[in-house]
């Protein structure tokens, strides 16, 4: 089974959600800020843990990530297949012992260019994809590749975008899973990015046909690594 981990409501599985159906994959959302219990990794056999508003270290507001990050730890050591997304990559590195940064000078807004480097073009999860690819970017903060991980690649105002950790645990600080209306909705959280919304927008339009090329194929990669697909 499939589990995606839904950590905020305003933040869900958007494109993927799409993705997954012409894969022809089941999975279930589950909402450990709502209440919901974590399933017993005995039944799991991959998981994607998306992002959030909220920080790693926001434990004392949400309580529901102490045992997501206990979650996250046994699954790099059980190896079950795990991809974090933006807030789930920071889980991930502060989970193995990276620093996550508050309020990172690299945070970043928009659709954008993520490079890979040597490490990151041969990693099975980038397969196919484009030394330079297309993606979008809603982050305030920001992970450091833990010691036990390997850095995957970079972008201009952030050095750290993706690594890996042990045999298939991944971290990402950029979204493969947004869609138009995500991006809409996000560019008016806050009233800096309000008046920008329409340019966000549109940027994201423009460049959707790449943008949805990459993202759709990581997916796919990620799938084939968890024998999904």
């Amino acid at each position: 089974m499939l589990v995606i981990v839904q950590n905020d409501p305003e933040v869900p599985i958007g494109a993927f959600n799409d993705y997954l159906a012409e894969a022809g994959v089941p999975f279930t959302v589950s909402r450990p800020y709502g209440g919901e219990a974590l399933p017993p990794l005995g039944e799991v056999s991959a998981v994607i843990i998306l992002g959030g508003a909220m920080g790693v270290h926001d434990t004392e507001k949400h309580p529901f990530l102490v045992p997501l990050k206990r979650f996250i730890v046994d699954c790099v050591q059980r190896e079950v297949p795990f991809l974090g997304i933006c807030l789930g990559g920071q889980l991930l590195a502060d989970a193995l012992g990276g620093r996550v940064i508050s309020n990172s000078p690299h945070g970043e807004k928009g659709t954008l260019t993520v490079t890979l480097d040597a490490a990151g073009e041969a990693d099975p999860l980038f397969a196919g994809i484009g030394r330079e690819f297309v993606t979008f970017q809603w982050h305030n903060d920001s992970f450091e590749t833990p010691t036990s991980g390997i850095p995957l690649a970079s972008s201009a105002a952030c050095p750290n975008q993706a690594f890996r950790c042990g045999r298939c645990a991944w971290g990402t600080q950029f979204h493969p899973e947004v869609d138009r209306a995500i991006v809409d909705a996000w560019s008016r959280w806050t009233k800096v990015t309000a008046p920008l919304a329409e340019q966000f927008l549109a940027d994201f339009i423009g460049s959707e046909e790449a943008y949805r090329s990459a993202s759709r194929r990581m997916l796919g990669n990620f799938l084939r690594i968890a024998r999904l697909q």
